[in-house]
């Protein structure tokens, strides 16, 4: 069973890792070619044009002897996996969790905002959520509202929390977990939305039928049928927090943060910095995307929905 779920999954992986690698010297051998150009070395370039104005692909094929070369660059346009990989040892392993050049420092941080405004997103989505399934005018006005809200794109908004927040006073955390919240609680609303009104009629009338109350209708009949769609909306919205946090964290210039980590990285063109915080965001996902699912099957497995 394991074999079978894992065979997929690695052959995916692998897949990537050969074309990433594929890849690598068509990006990086313009730079590879100008370098032993100017070392006075033998290099083949299409006659009148110079190297930078040709592709990459085009240098590759003529100058296949360059190819390790664009395997150890100190900037690479695309760094190789085992550039990334290292690059990532260095900053988790090798140094302190508490030195500012550590990923599991910037990690922390990052994590802190994301559960906050994960949070909030979810309190904010149930209880709207909640308005919307009881309330024809909230269905009505705040629905359409919800969704033409996810139409603005968050570079564009989050620059506007954060000035209008520091106006105020407030800097730093709340103002990202702010953005992580407008991000995550837009699918809250919708699984929910869709979970509470997902009891047929029968169900509905049965209730009616042993005269239950709006409050016991909800707390034994609606919210119970919801966790499901709860949980589903709950992975995309902790995904999207992350991804509001880090946004969040580009234009307050933070000093710490894997948002930070990738903004240093692009002031000082460091290729290899940044991919390897792009690696920790992604890992950071999966791990918050894999605990909710955990929460989800415990929750689901006590309610009975899963044997």
């Amino acid at each position: 069973m394991i074999r079978r779920l894992l065979l997929p999954v690695l052959s995916v992986v692998a897949g990537i890792f050969l074309l990433w690698y594929a890849f690598v010297p068509v990006m990086n051998m313009p730079w590879a070619v100008g370098q032993a150009a100017r070392a006075g070395l033998e290099v083949s370039v299409p006659e009148g044009q110079p190297a930078r104005d040709v592709s990459g692909l085009v240098l590759t094929l003529r100058n296949p002897a360059l190819i390790p070369e664009t395997y150890g660059q100190e900037r690479p346009v695309l760094p190789a996996p085992h550039q990334v990989f290292a690059e990532l040892w260095d900053t988790t392993v090798e140094k302190r969790p508490t030195s500012k050049r550590s990923l599991i420092y910037h990690g922390t941080v990052t994590l802190s905002v994301t559960l906050a405004g994960f949070a909030f997103g979810a309190v904010l989505g149930t209880l709207l959520a909640i308005g919307i399934v009881y309330n024809r005018a909230m269905d009505r006005s705040v629905m359409p509202w919800v969704i033409a809200s996810q139409a603005i794109p968050i570079l564009a908004i989050a620059p506007m929390i954060i000035v209008v927040m520091a106006s105020v006073g407030l800097k730093g955390f709340v103002p990202k977990a702010i953005i992580a919240t407008y991000l995550s609680f837009f699918p809250v609303v919708v699984g929910m939305v869709k979970g509470l009104r997902s009891p047929s009629p029968i169900q509905r009338d049965q209730m009616r039928t042993w005269n239950a109350s709006a409050t016991q209708e909800f707390w034994r009949l609606r919210l119970p049928s919801s966790v499901p769609y709860l949980f589903t909306s709950l992975k995309v919205a902790v995904a999207a927090s992350l991804v509001g946090t880090i946004v969040g964290e580009l234009p307050t210039g933070a000093s710490a943060g894997l948002g930070a980590r990738l903004l240093t990285g692009s002031y000082y063109g460091q290729t290899i910095q940044i991919w390897s915080a792009l690696m920790a965001a992604a890992v950071l996902a999966a791990l918050l995307v894999a605990s909710v699912g955990l929460v989800s099957r415990l929750v689901e497995r006590q309610m009975g929905f899963v044997r």
